[in-house]
């Protein structure tokens, strides 16, 4: 059982949690909690180590079970130990750490999310749980987004990065996805262009979010076809960008279920 914070392993997880350089260098991240873990290995991620206490579901000791049969290391902590490497306020007993991978994308595309400078995790991350439910095909992040796997977007998004190609890409590499399968951009803007519900959403298209607090960048702007909005019919200027999503993106996979 490892009782010490100061462990070397303990030591690494925690700079995994907490740098983006660090995972990045390390090409590899934490999650956190049972479920998340078991639609990692069910989605067949690479799982280096499982930290667990004594304070396990029965779901949580079969999960076990299975990663011992599989092969994965797997390592007992005290709960003080397993506290200082979750970051969330009431651990569910159990985190691991996988290694980072590269899902490809599809070969034909005619649904893509651009996502533009998203600094807050908790609306990437549900952005991305609502992409891979309406279907997105691949979704890019340009500079300026946070991480996609840092602790709050993981947690937010709830295994959405397992079968969703999720690709940090910039501007002129965006644009030649655009010419390659003829995507037409729609930029979601504050009360301008067309009203959502009246769009043609149908051809083959990329939607683009611009980011919480400034909107969409000049790069964003200057690359869109078409101009979408939703109407505010009571107070407010705007929406959480998160809802803004959910709304576009189904509103999208609506009309393309209505026309099949």
């Amino acid at each position: 059982m490892i009782s010490s914070t100061k462990n070397p392993k303990i030591q690494w997880v925690r700079r995994l949690q907490q740098s983006s350089t660090a995972r990045k260098a390390e090409n590899a991240f934490v999650i956190e909690g049972v479920r998340l873990i078991e639609e990692g290995l069910n989605s067949g991620w690479e799982i280096q180590y499982i930290f667990h206490s004594d304070d396990l579901s029965e779901r949580g000791k079969k999960l076990l079970r299975e990663s011992i049969k599989g092969g994965i290391q797997v390592e007992i902590v005290t709960d003080n130990v397993l506290k200082a490497i979750s970051l969330t306020k009431t651990p569910q007993g159990i985190l691991a750490v996988l290694k980072m991978r590269t899902i490809s994308i599809p070969e034909q595309l005619d649904f893509v999310l651009i996502l533009d400078q998203i600094r807050e995790p908790g609306n990437l991350g549900t952005i991305l749980r609502s992409a891979s439910a309406a279907g997105v095909q691949a979704v890019f992040l340009t500079r300026g987004t946070v991480d996609p796997f840092s602790p709050k977007v993981l947690r937010a998004a709830m295994g959405a990065h397992f079968c969703l190609p999720v690709c940090s890409a910039r501007w002129a590499e965006i644009k030649s996805y655009f010419e390659q399968y003829s995507l037409h951009p729609y930029l979601a803007t504050v009360g301008a262009g067309d009203i959502y519900y009246q769009a043609n959403f149908q051809r083959p298209l990329a939607l683009i979010l611009g980011g919480e607090a400034e909107g969409a960048s000049d790069a964003a702007r200057d690359i869109a076809g078409t101009n979408v909005h939703i109407p505010m019919y009571g107070g407010g200027e705007s929406l959480n960008v998160s809802v803004a999503a959910g709304i576009l993106l189904f509103e999208i996979a609506r009309q393309r279920e209505k026309n099949q």
